[in-house]
C-alpha cells in the first residue's frame, strides 16, 4: 500500500515539481552566467537543485570527512557511481566548489545540457587529438582558486551495485595539473535507483570524503595511484558492494 502511494506521489507531485524546478534552476544558472557571475551561478543554484531531488524523493543524505579537504585547494574528486542520485547527492552535499567532467553526449540533454554548457562544465571530447587538447585546456582554465573537478572514474553507473574498475582519465588529469586526488565513497544510492529504473525509492545515501592522495608523478605511477584510490573508495562500502 505504501509503495503504491509513493508511486502515485512521484508521478503526480514529485516529478512535476522537479521538472519545474529544473527549468527554473537552468534559467537562473544561464542568466547568472551571462551576467558574468559564472563561478557562483554555475555551482550554488545547483546545490539547492540537488538537495531538492533528494528531499522530494525522501532520500536522506549524510556526509563525513569534510575536514579532509581545504576549500581553497583544487582537487580531482573520484567518487564511485551507483545511480543517478550520485549526482544529486554530490551537488547537494559535497561542500566544495567544482565542475563536472562529463561525456560529450550529455551536452544534448534538453535544458540540463544547455545549463551545463553555460556554467562551464567540462565535456570530454576524444574524437581527435586536437579535441582532446581543447578539453585539457578547458579543464586547466577552470582549475583555479579552489575550483575542483568531479570525475566518475568507473565511467558509467554500476549494473549490479558492485564497483567497476577505474579508468585512467581522471588520474592522467590529476598528473597533468598536479592536483591531489580525493576518493569519495557513495553508499546507498544503488537501491534508491538502480540503472535503467525510471522511478526511484526512498532511502539513505552516505558520502565519505577521504583524505587526498598525491597525484601520479609519471605515466608509470598512474596505475598505482588508480588502484589506491579504488581501494580507498571500496573500503567504506559494505562487502556486497565491493
Amino acid at each position: 500500500m505504501l509503495t503504491a502511494l509513493y508511486r502515485i506521489y512521484q508521478i503526480l507531485i514529485m516529478w512535476p515539481l522537479l521538472i519545474v524546478f529544473t527549468v527554473i534552476t537552468a534559467v537562473i544558472t544561464v542568466t547568472g552566467c551571462a551576467l558574468g557571475f559564472g563561478r557562483v551561478m554555475g555551482y550554488y543554484p545547483e546545490i539547492l537543485w540537488g538537495r531538492m531531488f533528494c528531499w522530494l524523493a525522501f532520500v536522506r543524505v549524510t556526509s563525513e570527512g569534510h575536514d579532509n579537504i581545504d576549500p581553497d585547494t583544487s582537487y580531482v574528486f573520484t567518487p564511485n557511481h551507483q545511480s543517478a542520485y550520485d549526482i544529486f547527492s554530490i551537488y547537494g552535499y559535497l561542500g566544495h566548489e567544482f565542475r563536472w567532467m562529463m561525456k560529450q553526449e550529455l551536452r544534448k540533454l534538453p535544458i540540463v545540457g544547455w545549463a551545463c554548457e553555460r556554467s562551464g562544465q567540462i565535456f570530454v571530447d576524444n574524437s581527435s587529438v586536437s579535441a582532446t587538447r581543447h578539453t585539457m585546456a578547458e579543464a586547466e582554465s577552470r582549475l583555479r582558486g579552489g575550483m575542483s573537478l568531479v570525475v566518475f572514474p568507473e565511467g558509467a553507473r554500476t549494473w549490479d551495485g558492485r564497483m567497476r574498475r577505474f579508468k585512467k582519465g581522471a588520474f592522467k588529469l590529476a598528473m597533468e595539473f598536479g592536483l591531489p586526488i580525493v576518493p569519495v565513497t557513495i553508499d546507498g544510492a544503488f537501491p534508491i535507483q538502480p540503472r535503467f529504473r525510471k522511478l526511484c525509492n526512498p532511502g539513505h545515501i552516505h558520502l565519505t570524503i577521504h583524505k587526498p592522495i598525491a597525484p601520479p608523478t609519471d605515466e608509470h605511477d598512474i596505475t598505482r595511484v588508480m588502484e589506491e584510490a579504488h581501494r580507498v573508495v571500496e573500503s567504506a562500502l559494505p562487502p556486497a558492494e565491493q
